[in-house]
């Protein structure tokens, strides 16, 4: 049956369906052939779904994150970052990567940050003579940061669906985030020095024009810290953070900077209408393909196959880094995250891995998926924004490919760099 539903689900991907209703159809199987369960548990499943306080964090933090770039800090934000990187070899490159860092705590999404910046930075860096194909590929990559920086998306799903602490994980996020962020402004130094890109401002900026640029945007800039200061201190939980995000940001839209009226808010609640509906019916259809595949024993059946392959624990989890990069080229990341992740955590959790750094690295993973061929959905919502050929983007991506591979060793060998923060703080 387990086989029945893996082909099922590929014909449908394949068939153009939309990843929501090919979870649901693949399911069917199991509830109409093996008469074991009602179609009616399939509708009940849906529902409990969607009933859990955490899940709330998810539209909280959508609705806040379309606040606040209706506030103009988006702008402001650009506007540090090429002053922090702009004055380095490939400097709009370098200006990209450092937005990402900075963006994680408002984006939260890396396919919305990746699209954000291709038409922000994009037709800069093309008209400074950068290739398409390098455009496209340094904006693609530098938004997998968002990712892991809180308050990350992928981090609340994963925690949601695996029972995991959302805030141990935005804290566990933070220091893989800024290596990450570190390994790709060396990649890109590396690409823009042997592709002759120059920087972006003729010279380092002033420590005045820095700090002005800081005071500027320390409203955003704020955020992370009030975030870890309120975990810390059990100030709020991760669904509380999101409903007060959204006072923040109305309040820094309206008497901050005064540039949020009723068309923004109202422009901002219907795109995270839009983000949210298509959030939640892939959880409500991921509910219920989860559901069918524990009934036919899919997580005890891989656990038992993967112990008969090896009983080394290092050696299991690079068989689940392989499992998830693969799933990540053909899924959605928010599909992949509560499909696949909750039927390979309990092998990496038996054979010894802590949660927590499972959380970051998997997210990460799955998040990286989304830069390869033939589906990755990041990948070519860069190339279409800025015209760029799949080939061009896949043949610019190898020394970013390389960089990736080492900072998924360093995090997969050094635990400590996702447990540190958790561990002091909570």
């Amino acid at each position: 049956m387990l086989v029945l539903i893996a082909i099922l689900f590929a014909v449908f991907l394949v068939l153009g369906l939309p990843v929501a209703f090919a979870l649901m159809l693949a399911a069917i199987p199991v509830f109409v052939l093996t008469g074991t369960m009602p179609p009616t548990v399939a509708l009940q499943k849906m529902v409990t779904a969607t009933q859990n306080f955490p899940l709330l964090a998810v539209p909280f933090f959508i609705l806040a994150g379309n606040l606040m770039n209706a506030t103009g800090i988006t702008e402001r934000l650009v506007r540090f970052a090429r002053l922090l990187t702009g004055w380095m070899a490939g400097g709009l490159a370098q200006v990209s990567i450092a937005l990402s860092l900075l963006m994680g705590g408002i984006s939260g999404s890396a396919v919305a940050d990746a699209s954000m910046e291709a038409r922000l930075l994009g037709p800069s860096m093309l008209s400074q003579g950068y290739s398409k194909g390098n455009t496209a590929v340094i904006l693609a990559f530098g938004s997998i940061i968002t990712a892991t920086i809180p308050p990350a998306i992928g981090l609340i799903l994963f925690g949601f669906i695996n029972e995991v602490s959302i805030g141990r994980l935005f804290l566990a996020g933070i220091v893989p985030g800024v290596l990450l962020t570190l390994v790709l402004m060396l990649t890109t130094w590396w690409v823009a020095k042997r592709n002759g890109y120059v920087p972006d401002l003729p010279q380092r900026p002033t420590a005045r024009e820095l700090g002005a640029s800081f005071i500027e945007s320390i409203w955003a800039l704020a955020f992370p810290f009030i975030l870890i200061i309120g975990f810390r201190f059990g100030f709020f939980t991760a669904t509380e953070a999101g409903v007060f995000l959204v006072f923040y940001a109305l309040f820094i839209g309206t008497v901050i900077y005064r540039e949020l009226n009723w068309q923004k808010v109202y422009d901002a609640m219907r795109a995270s209408v839009s983000d949210i509906g298509m959030i939640m019916l892939l959880i409500m259809m991921a509910a219920v393909l989860g559901y069918a595949v524990t009934i036919e024993r899919a997580p005890q059946q891989i656990t038992e196959y993967v112990t008969t392959l090896t009983s080394e624990p290092l050696l299991m989890l690079l068989l689940v880094v392989a499992v998830l990069v693969i799933s990540g080229m053909f899924l959605e990341g928010a599909a992949n995250i509560l499909l696949v992740t909750p039927i390979v955590m309990p092998v990496l959790v038996d054979a010894g891995y802590d949660p927590i750094h499972l959380g970051i690295l998997m997210v990460t993973l799955i998040n990286f998926g989304g830069l390869t061929p033939p589906v990755g959905v990041i990948m070519f919502t860069v190339c279409g924004i800025l015209g760029a050929k799949t080939w061009e983007f896949t043949k610019a991506s190898a020394p970013f490919m390389l960089a990736m591979a080492v900072f998924f060793a360093i995090l997969v060998g050094f635990p400590a760099l996702s447990l540190y923060l958790p561990r002091v703080l909570m």
